[in-house]
This record gives C-alpha cells, sequence and structure tokens, in this order.
C-alpha cells in the first residue's frame, strides 16, 4: 500500500503565482494603451503634418497643392500622363471628394483631391515616391488620408482620415474639439456598412448630440 500524501500548494506558492499572473495581465493592458496612445499621436501629427506641408507648398509656390495649375511644368518626377492629368485649375481650391480614386495610374479624369499628395511629395514636403501622382497614405489605422474643400458642415478645407475605430474617434474629438461629431472644427461621418449599436433603430450620428459608438467606424475631418 502507497501510504505517500499528496502535497499541494501552499498560501505562499499560491500567491506568487497570482502575483505573477497579475504583472503578466497589468504588463499587457499597458502595452494596449501604449500602442493606442502612440497611434492616437500619430493621428494628430499626420494631421499637422500635412497642414505645415499645405501651407508651406502655398507659400513657396503661391498655388495649393492638387489645384497647382503649373505643376506638371515644375516637376519632372512623374511617370507618364500629360499636363492636364497633373495640373490642377489654379481657381484656389482642391476639388473633388476626399475619397475619390480612379486607380493608381495618372489618367486625364484624376480630380485635383487626387493629386494633392503627389504635388506634395514632388515638392519634397512630405515622404515617398512621386512618380505616381495619384497616391494616398494611409493612416495609423489602416484607412486613407485626403482632403476635401466644404467637407460636412466646415468651411474650407478639411483633412480626412478614413475608417477611425469609434472609441478612438471619441477621444480625438475631446482632445481637439468640442465632443460633438456634427459640429466645431473635428467632425465625423459613419463609415458605409459600419456596425449600429445593438438594437439601434438609428446610429446615434443621426439627430442632437451626436455620439460614437465603439462598433462602429468613422471618417474624421479636421478643418484646416
Amino acid at each position: 500500500m502507497n501510504n505517500l500524501k499528496q502535497k499541494g500548494f501552499t498560501l505562499v506558492e499560491i500567491a506568487i503565482v497570482l502575483v505573477i499572473v497579475g504583472l503578466l495581465i497589468g504588463g499587457v493592458l499597458k502595452g494596449q494603451e501604449m500602442i493606442t496612445n502612440a497611434k492616437l499621436k500619430r493621428i494628430e501629427s499626420d494631421n499637422a503634418g500635412l497642414a505645415a506641408a499645405m501651407f508651406s507648398y502655398q507659400d513657396r509656390y503661391l498655388q495649393l497643392p492638387g489645384d497647382d495649375s503649373g505643376a506638371a511644368a515644375r516637376f519632372d518626377v512623374y511617370i507618364g500622363g500629360t499636363a492636364a492629368d497633373i495640373n490642377g485649375d489654379g481657381l484656389g481650391t482642391v476639388d473633388g471628394a476626399w475619397d475619390a480614386s480612379n486607380g493608381p495610374a495618372i489618367n486625364a479624369t484624376s480630380v485635383e483631391t487626387e493629386t494633392f499628395f503627389g504635388h506634395l511629395r514632388a515638392a519634397g514636403l512630405i515622404p515617398g515616391g512621386a512618380g505616381t501622382v495619384t497616391t494616398r497614405p494611409s493612416n495609423a489605422y489602416g484607412g486613407l488620408m485626403g482632403i476635401q474643400d466644404g467637407s460636412l458642415k466646415m468651411s474650407g478645407h478639411a483633412t480626412i482620415f478614413g475608417q477611425i475605430e469609434g472609441s478612438i474617434a471619441r477621444i480625438v474629438e475631446a482632445r481637439l474639439d468640442d465632443g460633438d461629431a456634427a459640429t466645431g472644427r473635428v467632425q465625423a461621418n459613419l463609415v458605409a456598412g459600419s456596425m449600429l449599436p445593438l438594437g439601434a433603430a438609428a446610429h446615434p450620428l443621426v439627430g442632437a448630440n451626436p455620439k460614437y459608438v465603439e462598433s462602429s467606424r468613422y471618417n474624421l475631418a479636421f478643418r484646416l
């Protein structure tokens, strides 16, 4: 007969295990917080950088990027395309919807909001190759970035960051504006096909006092 007694964990051993588990969980949560903060700062810095690049271009060439009517003659870095593909009309606004897209190649139907980033790259004001004029950069959350004149209810030009998560949009709004998605210098609209809150008949962005919902994604517009 085996008279050996099974030995269990002591309270000290259990306490040590719990401490280790707590440290691991705390480390994971802290890591997630650091990643979120880094992405938030990138959105803010990207927006500030675009505004600075746009106004530097205007100060240097006396025209807005995208709207520049002399870009084809000024820059020799573009691959293919004619002056009509590359130049803007020089009327003082960047025309077109921020998410207009005619593909990666230069073509005669390109609008000024598409060529905006190409002109900035050609001038050396933002990083990246300038050979393909219509390529847009992406933001920290994988959505495209763009610019539009008269976006949402805002007058003037606004930079747009697409596909921003609801929880992040709420933080950005609170840090930079008035907390309301339909007023102020930071506004948003719901990404098509984004999830609605469970059981909701309409999204909170419809009606008074719009609120961001974590399960949804938004296009954030920052007035320049």
